[in-house]
């Protein structure tokens, strides 16, 4: 994916929704991108989170939790104009999760600036998606936030559709933009359809992989576990039967893993079977930021020194 050397703790960026989910039970850390960020953190890299949230208590929790979690949050911009975004989180009975995701809010007006730019000019991977690209201006400020990372960093699209925020010319961005590609299995159906891609799973992730360059496609499939196409390989990780809690979080956390092992050089096998197994322990966890156990940690004890 990258031969160029990394710091031992590489810099791991979330940019885009950071919100709180409202789940039955109560109010977690949200936000596909920042969860990545909070993932990557706990596995030893360091992590920043580019994000807009209102001048309101919600929003000052949010920085505060990310904080003391050991993230850098300098990059999240505060919106007097606009609450702090947060998510209505119903669950079935096998703790599968629908979203509804609460609009004008904060993380909908992410603004460019000084911090942004900065902190582009340092990421060695960037995790975005669709769902922050509703609106116009995060959605210019994220695409602007790609163009202006070094040619380097490790553009990672967990495209996280989110009906009906679904719509083809963000989609196409977003894997225009892309080195690798994170879709579920519900998600590549989607995009199939909308880009009249046609064929079994594997053969549109290679159409997918060809029609836009990607270093990558990797599709997650549940309890069914998940698959990584990584240019002629083709790797296989089969599911882990857990008592699952809810199943919120649990990509992001498997998201956060392939960012981290490959920028740490680890070889595609135990990149992928660790991401099984951390995105298996998120669903034995309610909600999506659970601490993780430390023998999850890809970046050793003696290397975690400050940020």
């Amino acid at each position: 994916m990258t031969d160029n050397q990394q710091t031992p703790r590489p810099l791991v960026v979330g940019v885009g929704e950071v919100l709180w989910d409202v789940l039955p039970e109560g109010r977690t850390l949200g936000g596909a991108t920042a969860n990545v960020a909070y993932h990557a953190a706990s596995l030893g890299a360091r992590a920043a989170v580019a994000s807009c949230v209102g001048d309101d208590a919600d929003g000052r929790e949010i920085i505060a939790t990310l904080t003391e979690a050991g993230l850098d949050c300098r990059a999240i911009a505060v919106d007097a104009d606009h609450p702090t975004g947060w998510v209505s989180v119903d669950l079935d009975g096998h703790g599968e999760a629908t979203f509804t995701i609460h609009e004008d809010v904060a993380w909908d007006f992410l603004p460019a600036g000084e911090a942004l730019a900065d902190l582009a000019a340092r990421a060695e991977a960037i995790c975005y998606g669709s769902v922050a690209q509703r609106s116009g201006p995060s959605r210019e400020t994220i695409r602007s936030f790609l163009a202006a990372a070094g040619p380097e960093a490790l553009r990672i699209c967990d495209i996280n559709l989110r009906p009906p925020l679904v719509d083809r010319e963000i989609i196409v961005g977003c894997l225009e933009a892309a080195d690798i590609l994170k879709l579920n299995d519900d998600e590549l159906p989607v995009i199939c359809r909308l880009l009249s891609v046609e064929g079994d799973p594997i053969g549109a992730m290679r159409h997918l992989q060809t029609a836009f360059s990607l270093d990558a496609v990797i599709l997650t499939k549940g309890a069914d576990g998940s698959i990584l196409l990584a240019g002629d390989q083709v790797l296989r990780q089969q599911g882990r039967k857990v008592a699952v809690a809810d199943t919120v979080g649990a990509g992001d956390a498997f998201t956060a893993v392939i960012a981290v092992g490959l920028l740490l050089g680890l070889a595609l096998p135990d990149i992928h079977r660790r991401a099984e197994e951390v995105a298996a322990y998120v669903c034995t966890q309610p909600g999506a930021t659970p601490a993780l156990p430390s023998e999850f940690r890809l970046v050793p004890d003696s290397q975690d020194r400050g940020r």
